[in-house]
């Protein structure tokens, strides 16, 4: 088996490869069955991923409370983010 991914990156490019040399249909019976589960495993490593940023982004749309934060027609709250500062309009 391949060494694990550094990132969700990574990984959904390594997953992009792995799928694409199977939907070629070229390889041997066993070298398409180690890149089966070799995407398998890729694909469940991205999906822990965006499950783990999923309950980071929850989080931190809670209010001090815990709850989460809505506007009147109980969608989650948003706030557009800060523009950057330019440094050269100084």
């Amino acid at each position: 088996m391949s060494q694990e991914p550094q990132s969700f990156e990574a990984a959904l490019k390594q997953l992009e490869d792995v799928v694409l040399k199977l939907e070629k249909g070229e390889l041997p019976l066993e070298e398409s069955l180690r890149l089966y589960e070799e995407g398998i495993r890729l694909s469940r490593f991205c999906h822990a991923k965006l499950e783990e940023a999923e309950g980071k982004i929850e989080q931190l749309m809670k209010d001090s409370r815990g709850e989460p934060v809505q506007d009147a027609a109980g969608r989650p709250r948003t706030a557009p983010l800060a523009a950057p500062e330019d440094d050269d309009a100084r």
